[in-house]
């Protein structure tokens, strides 16, 4: 479970985000500079793979950890594993 802190650091992150691409729906409709909206798109996709570490670190220190000390390690430790790889594709 994240607390409330975490939640809303998570949240404001996201909503920082989804203005970034608002922006970058404006500079299409604007016609901006191709190589503008690109770096835009990178800003983008390296703030949701900073969100995705976080989680994928809350996950392995939370529920893994969980799973591991009550005996249910394997189980977790392979759907960690697939997520990490599906994660790592992007």
């Amino acid at each position: 479970m994240r607390s409330d802190e975490d939640k809303k650091a998570l949240m404001q992150r996201l909503k920082r985000i989804e203005g970034q691409v608002r922006g970058i729906q404006r500079m299409v409709d604007e016609d901006r500079y191709c190589v503008d909206i690109l770096v835009q798109l990178s800003a983008i996709n390296a703030a949701l793979k900073k969100v995705g570490y976080n989680l994928l670190e809350d996950h392995t220190r939370g529920c893994v950890s969980k799973a591991v000390a009550n005996g249910e390690g394997n189980e977790a430790i392979d759907e960690l594993m697939k997520v990490i790889q599906q994660f790592s594709k992007s």
